[in-house]
């Protein structure tokens, strides 16, 4: 069983989005939160596999709510997954920063959201890929306020593991990885867990931000 909390300020879409999730027979809504600091709460309290959270929220964020779930030891296992309105919120690119594992338009089809949530329970996926790029591409090419230094596991990464980190920042599935670098599944899937296990990384969405920040994907390329 899947077990979620629903993160947003506003009641309606909040119920409903609740009502949805539990529709779901694998799918346990444990938490509903009208602001951040809620969430970070019910995370804390609850551990669930997945908080569903919105961006923008009164007292604490969404951006800030993450940074608290995802850097907190004791709720290192929960994934977030971001809700926001538009598909290139200024906000989000800072939310994958702060640990979140994907993102979610507000008007995604139900089955969709549905599957999202299996998804980054499973940790298996970086949601809507070309969305994701888009987003990643536009706030990596404005020059950062401070400089950030090169993650060291790249040095530990060999060249075949470097082809997977970039196929992955332009969000290719494992599937994808094996049919363009002439691998089995297998062989992609175990790439991709070696190189989360070098650099540290949390999931897929936390590997697009170290393959851009580090240039081994440049924005607007493949």
């Amino acid at each position: 069983m899947i077990r979620v909390v629903v993160a947003d300020d506003q009641a309606l879409v909040r119920s409903g989005f609740a009502v949805l999730l539990r529709s779901a027979e694998d799918i346990e809504v444990v938490g509903e939160a009208a602001d951040g600091r809620e969430a970070v709460d019910l995370a804390t309290r609850h551990r669930p596999d997945v908080v569903l959270m919105d961006i923008r929220m009164p007292e604490v964020d969404g951006l800030e709510a993450a940074r608290c779930i995802t850097g907190d030891e004791r709720t290192a296992t929960v994934r977030v997954l971001i809700l926001t309105t538009f598909d290139l919120d200024e906000y989000v690119f800072e939310a994958l920063r702060a640990g979140a594992s994907g993102f979610l338009l507000k008007d995604t089809l139900p089955d969709d959201l549905l599957r999202a949530v299996r998804v980054v329970a499973a940790g298996d996926a970086l949601l809507a890929p070309t969305v994701t790029r888009r987003l990643i591409e536009q706030f990596v090419e404005q020059p950062a306020a401070q400089p950030t230094e090169p993650h060291p596991g790249l040095a530990l990464l060999t060249d075949r593991e470097r082809e997977i980190l970039a196929a992955v920042a332009r969000g290719l599935s494992n599937a994808e990885i094996a049919e363009e670098l002439f691998m089995s599944h297998a062989t992609a899937k175990t790439h991709v867990s070696r190189v989360l296990t070098k650099l540290e990384a949390r999931d897929r969405a936390q590997l697009v931000v170290l393959a851009y920040e580090a240039g081994v994907v440049r924005p607007g390329a493949g």
